[in-house]
């Protein structure tokens, strides 16, 4: 027989929400907790207590309230969930119900931007990650008509203007990370560039929605690395739609392709295989060969994560013979600037997947340290999953020489994904940190890691 309650239940919409989910206390605390930790939230590990206090009255933080809403969404197939159905007053985390693929993709890029500038409060500002976003239609809807009249339409000029701040600040990203600049980013796409888009038709329109959809999707990628995924995912939408409306199916598929990095990196394998699967067929045929081996590659590590090896390496071997086809160089393509290190990473992501990390670790060794000067985010985060993937195959001191190497890159580039990482490697070689290396290895990563 269950215990007594000591205290009665004041908040019965939450015990109602609790119950229809059919979790337990314990439950409901660890997928809150996890919704927390994908947004990186300044949060406590909630247990089956705080709960026990919610139900008995007590209304939790905003960060709290954003990542329980977000929880039940989930649990219950609710997306326009809000607090008032968890019996909790107004929170940030409602104004995030909206479906990001619905309205004007320029009203909500701006929104957007305005958001990521207030960086304190972005995870609650413009809601959580969400999986009821990755609910993809077939087809991108017909272009939004936007009223008013317009200020300033813009030409060629602007369009290379937009393009050459994009390809600097993308440049700043490979050498620091996304933790670097992200605000100018998003300042620069606020002030600068969706006043042209809300204005411009014509000839121009084409080309500046590229243009457009290239910048949202670099904003996109920096807050992912950043760790904010919940914005990082409403920009790759964006980014989608702006590429829909420009009507190039290699934009539009570049989005959905990184949200399938993301949700795989998330730990929500058959949501990243159902993204990798809708980037495929909005290229289509069309697009340039080695843009097809970057998206067949990201399906193979999908179908990795999903446990299917047959097909995995089916892929695999497709994404080779499609790179090997390629008759631009890599620089030409802005979109699927795919080399044989990015399939060598690739290849080692899907191995590790499948649980094979002796072989994965050649393949990690083949792009982490191949790659270019400015590629130095790259180096580093392939370099963390290289060591973590020698720990697992038995090898403390290679990992630990590894990560010796990357010392001086480490202490220059800010990334999430890449900390993430290393604390996982400080984990595994716990057992061995009484080895000389290691020991040293493992303090460049506590340095790091502070910082």
């Amino acid at each position: 027989m269950a215990p007594r309650r000591r205290h009665p239940i004041l908040n019965q919409a939450l015990a109602a929400a609790i119950a229809q989910a059919g979790w337990t206390h314990a439950v409901a605390a660890a997928a809150i907790n996890r919704v927390a930790a994908e947004n990186l939230l300044p949060l406590r590990h909630y247990g089956p207590s705080a709960i026990g206090h919610w139900l008995t009255g007590t209304i939790p933080q905003p960060e709290g309230a954003c990542a329980a809403v977000e929880a039940f969404r989930r649990g219950l197939r609710r997306p326009d969930l809000t607090s008032a159905d968890l019996g909790w007053p107004a929170a940030p985390a409602d104004e995030s119900a909206d479906d990001p693929w619905q309205g004007d993709p320029v009203a909500k890029l701006t929104a957007l931007g305005e958001d990521d500038m207030l960086s304190r409060r972005t995870a609650l500002t413009a809601g959580m990650y969400s999986l009821a976003a990755l609910a993809l239609s077939g087809s991108p809807g017909p272009p939004v008509q936007r009223a008013g009249t317009p200020r300033r339409r813009a030409g060629a000029t602007d369009v290379q203007r937009i393009e050459e701040t994009t390809r600097y600040f993308s440049d700043l990203d490979d050498l620091y990370g996304g933790g670097h600049a992200r605000t100018a980013v998003a300042a620069y796409l606020v002030h600068e560039v969706t006043p042209l888009l809300h204005d411009t038709t014509g000839r121009a329109h084409p080309a500046l929605f590229s243009a457009a959809s290239r910048l949202a999707y670099l904003a996109a990628y920096m807050a992912m690395d950043a760790g904010a995924h919940g914005i990082a995912q409403r920009y790759y939408v964006q980014a989608s739609r702006l590429g829909a409306e420009a009507g190039s199916p290699a934009l539009r598929a570049t989005a959905l392709r990184s949200m399938a990095v993301q949700a795989l990196e998330l730990g929500h394998a058959r949501e990243g295989l159902d993204l990798a699967d809708a980037a495929a067929a909005a290229l289509g045929t069309c697009g340039p060969q080695r843009t097809q081996a970057w998206v067949t590659g990201m399906r193979a590590e999908a179908h990795a994560a999903v446990g299917d090896r047959r097909q995995a390496l089916a892929l695999l071997r497709r994404a080779e013979a499609e790179l090997e086809r390629a008759d631009s160089v890599p620089e030409a393509e802005w979109i699927g600037n795919y080399r044989r290190e990015s399939l060598e990473h690739q290849t080692g992501l899907a191995l590790t997947a499948l649980g094979e990390h002796s072989t994965a670790v050649s393949h990690y060794e083949a792009s982490a340290f191949c790659r270019r000067p400015v590629e130095r985010r790259t180096r580093v985060m392939i370099g963390a999953r290289l060591a973590h993937a020698q720990l697992r195959d038995g090898q403390p001191d290679r990992a630990a020489d590894t990560v010796l190497k990357l010392r001086d890159d480490l202490a220059a580039v800010s990334s999430a994904r890449t900390r993430k990482t290393l604390v996982q490697v400080r984990r595994q070689w716990h057992p061995q940190r009484s080895v000389p290396a290691v020991m040293e290895a493992d303090s460049l990563v506590a340095g790091v890691l502070r910082r």
